[in-house]
C-alpha cells in the first residue's frame, strides 16, 4: 500500500472514531497560493470530493473514490451532485449602514455622501435601529455567499457596538470598526478626536480579538478628518496589537483637490495617512485609482493594501483600477463590493464588473485568479489566511454550495463546456467565467459557517415559468 493510500486510510479511520464530524461531497475547488492557469500550480479541484468538519473546523479534504476505497462511508455525506463548493467570499470594503441607499440615482462621490449617505447613518444614532439594519445587513452577506468582511460601521458608538453583537451572535468573522469624522460633515454626524478615541479604546477592549471579530480603526477619509483626529488613530495604531486600519484613498478628482486645499504640506494624498503613521500590512484603503508613482512605492513598502471596488468605481463615475500596476509594483489587491456606492453585495457579480474594467485598460483577469482573490487572496491581503480562505486542515469552515445552473441560460452554458478530463484547468477556467459572468446571488444554494448552515435557497420550482407564445 502506498505512503497516500495509508496516509488516507488513517485519516478514514480518525473520521470514522468521532461522530462529531460531518462530510459534504460535492464538486470542491480551493486554492492553495495564487494559481497558474498554465500549470495549474495553486489549484486543487475534485470533480468529486468530500470535505470533512470537525468542531467547526476543517478536518479533511479529499477525492470521493480514493476516501471510498480506503474505507470512507460515502453515504454519511450530505451530497450536493452538480454543485460546486468553496470557501466562503471575502469583502475587503463594505458599508454596513448604506444597505438601505444602494443604487441611489444620479450623483459622483462628494454630493452622494452629503445626499443620501449622510442623511442615512444618521438614523443609526438610534441603537434599536442600528441592530435591526446589523442583522439584516449581514442576513445579505450570508445570501451573498459571504462569510467574512471588512466593514464600515458610522460615527455613532452604538452602531459598532450592534454590529459587532450581531456578527458575534451569528459567529461570523469581521473585521470593523466606529467611523470617526470631526469636522467636513454635518453636525449631527460629527464626533471629536477625544470622543472618537474614548469611543474606539471601549470598542477595542470590548470586540477585538474576542472570539472571531476583530477591531479596524475607521477615519471615514483625509477630509472627514483634523490633523489631531489622526493623530489619535495613529496614536491608538500604534498601541493595540494586531489592528487593523480602514480609509478611503483617491477615489474622485474632486476628492484629491479637496485634500490639497485641507493638507497642503502633504505631499500627496497617501501621505497625509502616512505622516499619522496609519500605514501598514493591515491598513486596507478603498479605491486607490488615482495614485501617483511615489505613492505606489509608498503602499508597496508599507506593505498597506488597497480595496478594489469596480461596481462602485463604475456607479459614481470615479475611474478605472489599473491592478496591472499595482500589482507589479507589489501592492496588496484584493476585492470588494463598496456597498452602497457599490450597486451589489454579490462577489460573483463583483468579478463580472471587475474583468470588464480591465478589459478597458488591456488587461486581463483570469477566472481562476478572480476566484482566488475572493477567497485566499483576500484572505492574505486581509492577513486572515491564518484562519481562513481555503480547506487547509484546521482553518475555519466557512464555505459556500453554488449551484452552477441557477438559471436556465447559466445550465445551457454550463453543459456546452466540453472536455475529455471533467477535472482539466481549461474547461474548470470555462465553467468558472461563465459563473462569473452570468452569476449572482442567486447561484449560493447554502451558506456554512464553522461548519453549520445558516443559509439555504429554495430551489426553483419546476414549471415555475410559464409562457403565453
Amino acid at each position: 500500500m502506498s505512503d497516500v493510500a495509508v496516509g488516507m486510510e488513517s485519516m478514514v479511520n480518525a473520521i470514522g472514531a468521532n461522530n462529531a464530524a460531518a462530510a459534504f461531497r460535492a464538486k470542491i475547488l480551493h486554492f492553495t497560493d495564487q494559481p497558474d492557469p498554465i500549470t495549474g500550480a495553486g489549484i486543487e479541484y475534485f470533480d468529486d470530493g468530500v470535505l470533512v468538519v470537525e468542531q467547526g473546523r476543517v478536518k479533511a479534504l479529499g477525492d470521493a473514490q480514493h476516501m471510498a476505497a480506503a474505507g470512507f462511508d460515502l453515504q454519511s455525506c450530505q451530497h450536493f451532485p452538480d454543485q460546486l463548493i468553496m470557501p466562503g467570499f471575502i469583502d475587503s470594503h463594505i458599508h454596513y449602514p448604506q444597505t438601505s441607499v444602494i443604487a441611489s440615482y444620479g450623483e459622483q462621490l462628494l454630493d452622494w455622501l452629503n445626499n443620501y449617505t449622510f442623511p442615512s447613518e444618521a438614523r443609526f444614532a438610534n441603537a434599536e435601529f442600528a441592530a435591526l439594519a446589523a442583522h439584516e445587513f449581514l442576513k445579505i452577506l450570508l445570501q451573498n455567499g459571504t462569510t467574512t468582511a471588512m466593514v464600515y460601521t458610522t460615527v455613532f458608538a452604538q452602531s459598532t457596538e450592534a454590529f459587532f453583537s450581531a456578527a458575534a451572535q451569528m459567529n461570523l468573522r469581521m473585521i470593523s470598526g466606529k467611523v470617526m469624522m470631526d469636522r467636513n460633515a454635518p453636525d449631527y454626524l460629527l464626533d471629536t478626536p477625544a470622543s472618537s478615541e474614548q469611543d474606539c479604546r471601549a470598542l477595542i477592549e470590548r470586540w477585538h480579538q474576542q472570539g472571531r471579530q476583530l477591531y479596524a480603526l475607521t477615519p471615514r477619509f483625509a477630509p472627514t478628518s483634523t490633523p489631531e483626529q489622526l493623530a489619535g488613530t495613529g496614536k491608538l495604531y500604534a498601541q493595540y496589537p494586531g489592528l487593523y486600519l480602514q480609509t478611503h484613498l483617491s477615489e474622485n478628482l474632486q476628492e484629491m483637490a479637496w485634500i490639497k486645499e485641507l493638507y497642503p504640506r502633504a505631499r500627496d494624498y497617501l501621505d497625509v495617512y502616512d505622516q499619522f503613521g496609519l500605514l501598514g500590512p493591515r491598513s486596507v484603503f478603498g479605491h486607490g485609482i488615482h495614485l501617483s508613482d511615489l505613492e505606489v512605492e509608498r503602499l508597496a513598502q508599507t506593505g498597506s493594501g488597497i480595496a478594489f471596488c469596480p461596481t462602485s468605481n463604475l456607479f459614481l463615475g470615479s475611474g478605472l483600477l489599473d491592478m496591472a500596476r499595482l500589482e507589479n509594483a507589489g501592492v496588496p489587491v484584493s476585492l470588494a463590493t463598496d456597498v452602497g456606492g457599490g450597486t451589489s453585495f454579490s462577489q460573483l457579480r463583483t468579478l463580472a464588473e471587475a474583468y470588464k474594467v480591465l478589459q478597458l485598460q488591456g488587461q486581463n483577469l483570469h477566472p481562476l485568479k478572480g476566484f482566488y482573490m475572493a477567497t485566499l487572496g483576500n484572505a492574505r491581503a486581509l492577513q486572515l489566511d491564518n484562519y481562513l480562505g481555503n480547506f487547509a486542515p484546521g482553518k475555519e469552515a466557512d464555505f459556500v454550495v453554488i449551484n452552477l445552473g441557477a438559471t436556465p441560460l447559466q445550465a445551457l452554458r454550463q453543459s456546452s463546456v466540453q472536455s475529455d478530463s471533467p477535472d482539466s484547468v481549461k474547461s474548470l477556467a470555462e465553467k468558472l467565467f461563465a459563473l462569473m459572468t452570468l452569476g449572482d446571488e442567486h447561484n449560493i444554494a447554502h451558506t456554512y459557517v464553522m461548519g453549520k448552515k445558516v443559509f439555504s435557497r429554495a430551489p426553483a420550482t419546476e414549471g415555475a415559468l410559464s409562457w403565453a407564445i
